[in-house]
């Protein structure tokens, strides 16, 4: 997957929330922190509020999108350029790939890396990868 089609997939950050919470959640939002589905959407916040655990949260709390500034479709291609990558991807390759310094790239890099060697979390970033090369993206109305 290129940059390109990464864009036109995900033109906006608000895309790639959508996206996250398909692949995430499917159609029922459910609370990171105790497992509650019972949540009530802050569609102004980009977050969802528990009911059970009266805590907040987004999608990508427990990801390795979580706490980040950098916007999720270069991350979207950090993922995809790593995993389909035959031979190794150097910090700066993948720097000038996303428009990103070496230092940052190489932060992602470790980031993915470590994220593929948990279980669920490679989970999540395969099934990322997979559906947008099969084109199941869905665009919310």
């Amino acid at each position: 997957m290129n940059i390109v089609r990464i864009y036109e997939l995900f033109p906006t950050n608000d895309d790639c929330i959508a996206y996250i919470e398909k692949i995430r959640w499917g159609s029922l939002p459910t609370c990171p922190y105790c497992k509650s589905p019972r949540c009530t959407p802050r569609p102004s916040e980009k977050r969802y509020h528990c009911n059970t655990c009266n805590t907040s949260f987004s999608v990508t709390v427990g990801t390795i999108f979580h706490h980040t500034h950098l916007p999720l479709q270069k991350w979207f291609l950090a993922v995809s350029r790593i995993i389909n990558t035959k031979k190794d991807l150097s910090a700066r390759q993948l720097g000038h790939d996303l428009n990103v310094s070496k230092n940052t790239a190489w932060r992602v890099a470790m980031k993915i890396s470590d994220a593929m060697t948990q279980i669920e979390q490679r989970k999540f970033l395969t099934s990322i990868i997979e559906s947008m090369e099969t084109c199941e993206v869905i665009k919310p109305p």
